[in-house]
């Protein structure tokens, strides 16, 4: 019980320690919230977040001269994967394992709009867009820019429906 306490709380410092560091290196604003431990912000890319917004358990790989930016109030759930770098499924895998690997990857800066809400379990691909006021289903695969006010879910993710507008 009480080694289940010291490990709880050593985990919780961790992980307080991280953020700090993150909120040091990419300037975030105060009101950005992370959830309680286990987003990874890695690469030499930048990252930007708008007012207002959370990510929750996120893995967010950024490559050298690349980006991520969330818009104001977005919500990332737990376990969403954002890279801006991947293999390219349309090159040749090269037999050789000491190969030129850049020429085989697709990379994009990733660009999230305002009022966003990612489910869980989501993956985003490099070079994508996803406009304001858009919800991802849970378990999708965005390959694709996602417009303003929509709706997406699937693998890979398409379009459900427009959200309704008041």
């Amino acid at each position: 019980m009480i080694a289940a306490k010291i490990f709880t709380f050593l985990e919780s410092r961790k992980w307080q320690h991280a953020y700090s560091q993150y909120r040091k290196r990419y300037k975030l604003p105060e009101s950005f919230l992370f959830g309680a431990h286990g987003t990874v912000i890695y690469g030499e890319g930048d990252f930007n977040a708008g007012e207002c917004s959370y990510v929750n358990q996120a893995w967010i790989q950024i490559g050298k001269n690349l980006h991520v930016t969330f818009g104001r109030n977005c919500r990332i759930a737990h376990n969403v994967r954002i890279y801006t770098e991947s293999m390219d499924p349309d090159s040749d895998l090269d037999v050789d394992p000491w190969g030129n690997f850049e020429k085989q990857t697709k990379t994009g800066n990733v660009l999230i709009g305002d009022g966003v809400w990612i489910g869980a379990n989501v993956f985003i691909n490099p070079g994508v867009t996803i406009g304001n006021n858009v919800v991802i289903g849970a378990n999708s695969v965005v390959t694709k820019d996602v417009a303003d006010n929509s709706i997406v879910g699937g693998v890979p993710a398409k379009l459900i429906r427009q959200k309704l507008t008041y």
